[in-house]
Parts: structure tokens; C-alpha cells; sequence
């Protein structure tokens, strides 16, 4: 992403007065931020949803109209698909972005535009996440005839270029309300994958539990994440289970009344499942982490202005980041609107001290990269590193219409 910046600091002459400024360092923490993309009402993609092309060349994001990519090193950036559609991921593999158009799940590649269509959904139905061998896609579905619920993943709201405003994206005001009440309607569920090649549907789990939230392993395409969904003070909510349907697993077990934990996501090797997790609720934060192969479980400690609404790892597990929240979120953090980056610290006991079975200690060191205090947080800014580990990318409404930026992980000299 070097040049990017040489063209964001020499492309600023050609700004309009009500364009947002391509580039500027953060008076309060001395990084340098710049603006990614040039459409207003676009926007990177959910915390956990994979941006990046497989070459670590590109960047999809959303735009009313559709979903455009991003090269990293020239800042230029072209159409990919035109019209409704709704963005799943891009694909680990090969260049592929995948999304859903006319009750369809389609790939284009992002530098040939060579699309092609995998069949029609189940009715109802929605795909969250496409394995890493692009073979397969999987989702939910409510059965029966309880069709006036929405089957979009939690928390994603609705994309820009879903045929909606990128106001879709912002969280409703009654979204608790919403929750409870979805979460005692005990619908019937379907989890399901679809054959990317020959479109077959095979349901993989059901239950009355409020299903969502799926996310294949980056590593392993037979082993997917998913979640009761619901308010989290009352669900067990991270689990895995085999695209087969077998060896469903409890990821985290509550320890005491008033604990939660969410907002999973899946470190880049595939071996850690990473969580926010509080004990209890609103009192006491960490990000809590699973091996998948080992059992092995670390929790590394959080101030409560340094708790964020999402976090991400870069590719070697070395640094962490997360996108704050305002006072009115859970943590109530009194200055918690900060882009922040985190550099993990294991808290080291050994002997006696010790066991294989305890949760293994850190803390968070923290350093703030963008004030956020112009940012509504209505809409989630949406923390990821680029693949070369040296920007986050995250999505703002500071300037009013929602672009996505990205600041520098080292200060600017």
C-alpha cells in the first residue's frame, strides 16, 4: 500500500469542498490515516467476513449499486458487479468474490469478471460463508411457514448494493427488542451447505435454537462455526460442528451468572476461535480465545475504554485490533472511540502454577490509532488488517456519507 499514499496526498488538490480528504495524520496519535474509497454510502466489509482477494492484492467493498474491488498498491479500483446483490465473502482460493443475486449464490472473479451461478436457494434462505476450497457455501433457513423473519446474519445489516441504503447498515434502535423476540419464537431451523459446483442443498444440523452467524475455518473446509444467536446473557452461543453433521462442539461454557460472550471470528490459521467475553456482563473484559485442535484456552485482559464492539488478528497472531464503542454500548466507556491496536502479552506461571487445563493469562497493550469521537457508532466501524499486516481497515460516518479508510499501524513519520 505504499503508493496509495502517494496518490491520496497528491490526488487531494482535485477534492471538492464536500469530499472528505484522502489523507491526514491523527493530531491525537500521530497515524496516518487515508481514505479508501471514493464512493459515498460505501463500505468495507463485516469484521468477519473475508475482504481480501487470495493474492492479498485487492479489497471488495459494497457500494449501493453494487460491489466494486480495491487494488492496495495503485488505489485504483474498478466494478465487479452491478445491481442488487448481497456480498457473502471473498473466497480463500482463487480470486473469487461470492454473493447472492436473484435468490442465486454466484462468484465473479474480481480481475477476469468471469461470473458464474451455483443454483437457487432453499426458500428463506441465506449463505453466510463459503468454505477454503471454495466448494462449498453454507447457511440457514427457517422451515415451515414462519416467513416474516428476516434471515440476514445478525449484526451485518443489510449491504449496499442489497437494493437498500447504506443506512441498512446501522443498527436499529429496537434491536434488543428484536432479539428477545426472535429468540423466544424457538422457529425451526435448518443449517444446510449448498455444492458450489453442483448446487446440491444438504441440511447439516436442525434445531429451534436461533441459528446464525456460520463461518467456515480459513484452513480446514469440512469445519464450520456457528452460533445460537439471541441476546447472550441467555444462549450458549459459539459452537463448531463437521460439514457432515458430526461432532458438534460447545466452544465456551459460562462459569458464572451474568457472563456473555460473542462476536466469534476465526484467527487466519484456522487453529483459534477468538471471542469478546466479559465476566460479567458490562464489568470485566477480554478477549478469549479457543484452540480447536488442543482444547488450549488463552483470555487476554481488557481496560473498558479499550473494549471494542469488534476485534481482528493479522495473519501471524502478533498484533490484535478493535474499533471502540461509545458510551452507550455495553462497556459504557467514557473514552472507549478510538481505533485501537492491541500487542498481545502472555502473563507466564509455570510448575504448580500451572495446569493444561486453565485458561492462560494476558493482557492487551493498547495504543490508539484514530479518534472516533466524530464517528456515530450507530454503525460499526468494522476493524481488519490488510494482508501485509501494515493498515486496519475500517468503515466511518465522521465525515457524514460512510467510506471505508484505513490507518497505518506505524506512526507516520
Amino acid at each position: 500500500m505504499a503508493r496509495i499514499l502517494l496518490l491520496a496526498l497528491f490526488g487531494a488538490a482535485g477534492l471538492t469542498a464536500a469530499d472528505p480528504p484522502k489523507s491526514w495524520i491523527d493530531p491525537d496519535t500521530g497515524h496516518r490515516v487515508i481514505r479508501l474509497t471514493d464512493e459515498p454510502d460505501s463500505a468495507s466489509l463485516y469484521f468477519n467476513q473475508n475482504g481480501y482477494t487470495a493474492d492479498g492484492k485487492e479489497m471488495v467493498y459494497t457500494v449501493p449499486g453494487g460491489i466494486r474491488a480495491l487494488n492496495l498498491a495503485s488505489g485504483a479500483s474498478h466494478s465487479v458487479v452491478d445491481g442488487r446483490v448481497r456480498i457473502v465473502v471473498t473466497g480463500r482460493r482463487t480470486q473469487n468474490v461470492y454473493y447472492i443475486k436473484g435468490g442465486e449464490v454466484c462468484a465473479t472473479d474480481v480481475d477476469s469478471l468471469k461470473t458464474r451461478c451455483a443454483g437457487k436457494l432453499p426458500p428463506r434462505a441465506s449463505i453466510a460463508t463459503i468454505n477454503a476450497d471454495e466448494t462449498l457455501a453454507a447457511g440457514t433457513y427457517i422451515e415451515g411457514d414462519s416467513a416474516d423473519y428476516n434471515q440476514r446474519p445478525a449484526g451485518q445489516g443489510a449491504q449496499p448494493g442489497d437494493g437498500q441504503q447504506v443506512q441498512g447498515l446501522i443498527q436499529p434502535q429496537n434491536k434488543g427488542q428484536m432479539m428477545e423476540q426472535r429468540l423466544a419464537a424457538r422457529l425451526p431451523m435448518a443449517m444446510f451447505t449448498m455444492n458450489l459446483q453442483s448446487g446440491q442443498i444438504k441440511v447439516v444440523h436442525r434445531a429451534t435454537d436461533w441459528l446464525n452467524h456460520l463461518e467456515f475455518s480459513p484452513t480446514d473446509p469440512t469445519l464450520l462455526m456457528f452460533c445460537h444467536e439471541g441476546p447472550w446473557h441467555k444462549v450458549d452461543r459459539i459452537w463448531t460442528i463437521r460439514t457432515d453433521g458430526t461432532n458438534r462442539t460447545q466452544i465456551h461454557t459460562r462459569t458464572m451468572a451474568g457472563e456473555i460472550f460473542g462476536h466469534e471470528f476465526w484467527s487466519p490459521d484456522g487453529k483459534t476461535i477468538w471471542y469478546d467475553l466479559q465476566t460479567p456482563r458490562g464489568e470485566d473484559f477480554w478477549l478469549a480465545g479457543r484452540n480447536v485442535e488442543t482444547g488450549e484456552r488463552t483470555w487476554y485482559h481488557l481496560q473498558r475504554d479499550e473494549w471494542s464492539i469488534h476485534f481482528n488478528v493479522t495473519s501471524d497472531g502478533t498484533l490484535f485490533c478493535g474499533d471502540g464503542g461509545d458510551p452507550g454500548q455495553v462497556a459504557r466507556a467514557k473514552d472507549g472511540q478510538w481505533i485501537y491496536l492491541f500487542r498481545p502479552q502472555r502473563i507466564q506461571f509455570e510448575g504448580m502454577l500451572n495446569d493444561k487445563d486453565f485458561v492462560q493469562p494476558g493482557v492487551f497493550r493498547a495504543e490508539k490509532l484514530v479518534n472516533m469521537s466524530k464517528h456515530n457508532y450507530k454503525l460499526e466501524p468494522n476493524v481488519s488488517f490488510t494482508p501485509d499486516r501494515r493498515w486496519v481497515v475500517f468503515r466511518s460516518n465522521m465525515f457524514g456519507p460512510t467510506y471505508a479508510f484505513a490507518v497505518e499501524v506505524e506512526k507516520a513519520k
